[in-house]
């Protein structure tokens, strides 16, 4: 049964309390600043330092948070949101890129932080609102380039900008740093945790080239990109028409003031007599104030229509541009050719958008009718396009402003649910299947002995613990890939369990096969039981000493434990009264014995080619070189082959010195026990003749210790009964002196 448990409450918790804190640290150090009217910001230490704890969701969070607290009250400084986000996410990825962890890095940071902060912040208020020169706290910057090096206002204060944003961030990451390596190692684990920051899905990484939560991100970028830009062309042309269709109402709003402050019927008066008419002044005057009321107003005046051109009524000044005198004639623009007839005739048009001399503008024209409802005249308002552009402009940056910082989060946002929701479990599956199957790719129905059970175990429960709960096809999937993981694991148990018993059962069968044989030498006792503690003990011993280091793993040690009661399994070919007969051999009784060796190769061999695959190869095969090659000798002069050195398998030498000194030690039909001391000197006088030099100094480390086990053994059945276990060491023990490799004492060798 699958353990699932997401700790969703301290989760949560930890993610609130996290932001919180970073909007503290963003708020109250900015409004310390501003108290104390320090010239720094110190309004993104709390939005770098959740992006080195918690990544890029948390801090895009909290940074246009901050912003938009602040933008309760000023509401300018929502808009500036995106630039928090965009320091928030290069706060995330040098982090990532561990470049917090020095001092040259660190620069790299703070200079990066300054050009976004000071540099994209400072054309962002160029744009928006213009640059107020001389004034703000990077006054005395913008003041110095532009008279020290005689740099524009806009260049001055852009430099400015960056110059102060540069002490600023370095103050900021510095303090984000400091109070980083404060936080204990607890938290950060935990937050790290709670985030999935934690690397642990290399395998994959390795594997794939393309990494799915990648092209997720590529997917949600041009998603984002192809939706901001048509929301915000859409946008655009709405807030055009509209903008058009809202300075189109102030100029019919300007033109209706004044063609009320007019007399219609003393048109020709006014354009004949200007200031001598009487009221000419008074109504001049209303016409500033009703332009003045509306500021988005360029131009002002009263024409009459000819065919000779446009006849001044009233023209007001601009900007210290003298405006027409009564009576002038201005000549037609070639624009307006198309609507000279409707004017002529005193007919409405509507509002025009013309580019010309005096420049891009929208005009409204309303006719003044006199008493008979005759067309007099035409009170015009133009009204600059620059003004409608700059507006659009400013409602353009202020609308991507806020669509990219709300689109921003909100990608993070989706980034982080599929991060959690589908990569990281299909990562955590594929890691803990191909853990599970690079275990299993050798196991078959029989042959599971190179599966690594336990860490299959380990991957199943691993992969139980994932808990994916998203009611669609990855939980499907998850659930179909947890099923076959664990009918994997519990089928690979049962064969493993099966194939341990009939291993077991293998080798009792052997063993006992090896027994049954050793019992027809009346005389051996436990040679098999000691040969097979010597042959363990100084393999142990050499690898202590650090000697054949390449060889002698654990494994092969228990391999050689195993093999070493086979080693005279051979003697089966040889009579019972050779076995025990208690005097010499005979030379052609001596050659029968020697060939014990050879048949056990025999015997062992066709057993291992029979078995296949029913049957631990790697031990037997130990065993064939022991049973073949232990009575060869280090300078040639052995049995059965003559091989020398290290052409003779390291087993066979091992066991040629444990089988000898128990030989030695142990009393036979032919003769009474060495002592240890005259056993040691034939094994040492034997050293780089009979036997391997590395092995008997080993050996003499501790054949004391082995020989004193030795002797506290019970005495053995004096009757050679079959459950002695012993053999008749004539020929096996090869004790190094006498005639035919007999001992003095009549050793049988």
């Amino acid at each position: 049964m699958r353990k699932i448990d997401f700790e969703k409450g301290s989760s949560l918790k930890s993610v609130i309390l996290l932001i919180i804190a970073g909007l503290l640290l963003n708020v109250l150090p900015a409004k310390i600043a501003l108290t104390l009217e320090l010239p720094l910001y110190l309004d993104c230490l709390g939005t770098i330092l959740t992006a080195m704890l918690g990544g890029n969701l948390p801090a895009v969070i909290v940074g246009f948070a901050s912003n938009a607290i602040n933008g309760i009250s000023d509401p300018v400084t929502m808009f500036y949101g995106v630039i928090s986000i965009f320091i928030a996410a290069l706060a995330t990825f040098f982090y990532h890129q561990r470049f917090f962890k020095n001092i040259p890095r660190l620069f790299v940071v703070i200079v990066s932080f300054a050009l976004i902060g000071g540099g994209i912040g400072s054309i962002f208020t160029y744009f928006l609102f213009g640059f107020n020169f001389g004034e703000g706290v990077s006054a005395p910057f913008a003041i110095a380039f532009h008279e020290v090096f005689g740099w524009s206002t806009f260049s001055s204060q852009l430099c400015a900008d960056i110059v102060l944003d540069f002490f600023d961030k370095g103050v900021v990451v510095v303090a984000a740093v400091f109070l980083f390596r404060f936080i204990p190692r607890v938290i950060k684990n935990h937050l790290n945790r709670v985030f999935l920051r934690v690397n642990s899905n290399e395998v994959v990484k390795k594997m794939v080239r393309y990494s799915l939560l990648r092209k997720v991100v590529y997917m949600v970028i041009v998603a984002e990109v192809l939706l901001g830009g048509l929301a915000s062309t859409i946008g655009f042309f709405l807030y055009r028409e509209n903008s058009i269709n809202s300075f189109i109402n102030v100029a019919n709003g300007v033109t209706r003031a004044a063609s009320t402050a007019i007399n219609p019927d003393k048109i020709d008066d006014y354009m004949n007599r200007g200031y001598e008419v009487e009221d000419y002044a008074f109504i001049s005057k209303i016409l500033y104030s009703i332009r003045e009321s509306f500021p988005q107003t360029k131009y002002l005046y009263v024409y009459q229509i000819r065919e000779d051109g446009c006849h001044v009524v009233f023209d007001l000044d601009t900007d210290g541009e003298p405006g027409g005198k009564p009576g002038d004639v201005v000549e037609f623009d070639p624009s307006f050719e198309p609507y000279l007839p409707t004017l002529l005739a005193g007919g409405e048009i509507e509002p025009i958008i013309s580019d010309d001399k005096y420049g891009w503008l929208l005009t409204v024209y309303r006719p003044i009718r006199n008493s008979s409802n005759k067309t007099v005249a035409y009170v015009a308002a133009d009204i600059s396009m620059e003004k409608i552009v700059r507006e659009e402009a400013v409602f353009f940056i202020k609308m991507l402003s806020l669509f990219f910082g709300l689109s921003i989060i909100i990608m993070s946002i989706v980034l982080e649910l599929v991060k959690r929701g589908v990569v990281i479990p299909m990562n955590q599956m594929s890691v803990a299947a191909m853990k599970i199957a690079a275990n299993t790719t050798r196991a078959s129905m029989l042959d599971t002995e190179t599966v690594d059970l336990e860490s299959i175990r380990d991957s199943v429960e691993r992969l139980g613990k994932i808990g994916v709960n998203t009611n669609d096809e990855i939980e499907h999937l998850y659930e179909s890939i947890y099923t076959m993981a664990s009918d994997t694991y519990n089928f690979i148990q049962r064969v493993q369990e099966q194939n341990e018993r009939i291993r077991r059962m293998q080798e009792i069968i052997i063993m006992e096969f090896a027994e049954v044989v050793e019992a027809r030498d009346k005389s051996t006792g436990n040679h098999i039981k000691k040969t097979a503690e010597y042959v363990e003990a100084i393999a142990r011993q050499l690898k202590a000493e650090g000697k054949f280091a390449d060889v002698l793993t654990d494994a092969y040690i228990e391999k050689l434990k195993r093999a070493a009661p086979l080693h005279d399994i051979g003697k089966i070919a040889v009579s019972d009264l050779i076995l025990n007969k208690p005097g010499k051999l005979t030379d052609e009784e001596f050659t029968i014995m020697k060939s014990h060796t050879t048949e056990g190769w025999k015997i062992l061999t066709k057993m291992v080619e029979d078995a296949g695959d029913t049957i631990d190869a790697d031990y037997m095969v130990e065993s064939i070189d022991m049973a073949h090659y232990h009575h060869e000798k280090w300078d040639g002069s052995g049995y059965p082959t003559h091989i020398k050195g290290e052409e003779i398998p390291l087993s066979a030498r091992i066991m040629a010195v444990a089988d000898v000194f128990d030989a030695l030690v142990a009393e036979r039909v032919y003769k009474k026990p060495f002592t240890y001391e005259k056993a040691m000197a034939i094994i040492t006088e034997g050293a780089g003749k009979h036997f391997d030099p590395d092995i008997v100094e080993a050996f003499t480390h501790i054949s004391e210790k082995l020989y004193g086990a030795r002797t506290k053994l019970p005495p053995q059945p004096e009757d050679g009964a079959a459950d002695a276990s012993a053999t008749n060491v004539a020929a096996n023990a090869s004790a190094p002196s006498g005639n035919n490799g007999a001992a003095p004492e009549q050793a049988k060798s």
